[in-house]
């Protein structure tokens, strides 16, 4: 009786591990095919030896979507479409006809002014997403996608690849009382200045030194943007944004005890780790408050460079 017992626990536990190693992966469906994160995290999630974190998913599907006013996107959707179509992903046809495919949605596409449209039927859907920078192309559609998905239920998140990275992470951020971030700054006339690049080195910023940023300034010259924020507790952080000489992405913290320069080698490994992350617990890492304060701070640079240099206050845009 023991052994017909224990060759009967052997068996249930056998079927519970065969089960759980043929469980279906989470089916991950892209939108915008004009960007080179689309490929770079279709090449991650679905590689052959992908470790372990990212086995429990896989790129199935997506639509190639595009602006065509915009020659970012016009030059090379083509290109990046034929590179997703040749590792065995389904190009299909709409946005409504990917969302019959997936768990999971990827929007990549290089225009911030579509995602919000684009992001519209996939939070109706129930499907969570990942919206890629910009998350918007301005501080109104910001507010609409996270009214939309507090009013489906539907989670969403977004983050510069920059916040992800190891340099990022490692930092003591217990230990700052202030910091200048910086990273290249180049500008599309379809997006308010920072939106389109310097969204990298303004989230490194706010990954340093945290929420609570209460008013900007912002220089603007030649060849470089100084925006200065000033924090509820008096720290001080800078983003500064190149657009002349050498490029590269990096912080200097300023903390109690030392200065530390942290220079970063942008990579999307981990941030495909936190993806997939959300994907399965429906978890946003980032609260949608912290990433509305970020494109609040981006909009209040805006405003102050229109006032020659004026402080301007992140309170009433971030109402």
């Amino acid at each position: 009786m023991k052994t017909w017992s224990l060759a009967l626990g052997l068996l249930l536990l056998l079927s519970c591990l065969t089960s759980a190693e043929a469980a279906d992966p989470i089916r991950i469906g892209l939108i915008g095919l004009d960007s080179s994160h689309a490929v770079a995290f279709s090449k991650t999630i679905n590689a052959d030896n992908a470790p372990a974190s990212l086995a429990k998913a896989k790129v199935v599907a997506a639509y190639p979507g595009g602006s065509p006013d915009l020659s970012t996107s016009t030059d090379r959707i083509e290109g990046f479409t034929k590179q997703i179509e040749q590792m065995g992903i389904e190009i299909v046809p709409s946005i409504d006809a990917l969302l019959k495919k997936v768990d999971a949605v990827i929007i990549n596409s290089v225009d911030g002014r579509i995602h919000l449209q684009q992001a519209t039927p996939v939070l109706e859907a129930g499907i969570p997403v990942f919206i890629d920078k910009p998350l918007t192309a301005s501080l109104e559609e910001t507010k609409q996608l996270i009214t939309l998905s507090k009013k489906t239920g539907t989670p969403f998140f977004s983050a510069s690849t920059l916040r992800y990275c190891q340099e990022v992470i490692d930092i003591n951020k217990d230990d700052v009382v202030g910091c200048v971030a910086y990273s290249p700054s180049k500008t599309d006339p379809t997006h308010p200045d920072l939106f389109w690049y310097g969204i990298h080195g303004v989230e490194t910023l706010f990954t340093v030194m945290g929420p609570g940023c209460q008013t900007v300034q912002r220089t603007k010259v030649e060849g470089v943007e100084v925006v200065t924020g000033v924090w509820a507790d008096g720290r001080v952080g800078t983003f500064r944004g190149i657009r002349d000489g050498s490029y590269g992405y990096g912080v200097v913290v300023f903390g109690k005890k030392d200065i530390q320069l942290t220079k970063i080698k942008a990579k999307y490994d981990l941030l495909v780790v936190e993806i997939l992350k959300f994907f399965e617990t429906k978890q946003p890492p980032i609260a949608p408050e912290q990433t509305l304060e970020i494109i609040a701070f981006m909009t209040a640079a805006d405003q102050s460079r229109d006032a020659n240099g004026e402080a301007i206050s992140m309170a009433p845009l971030l109402k």
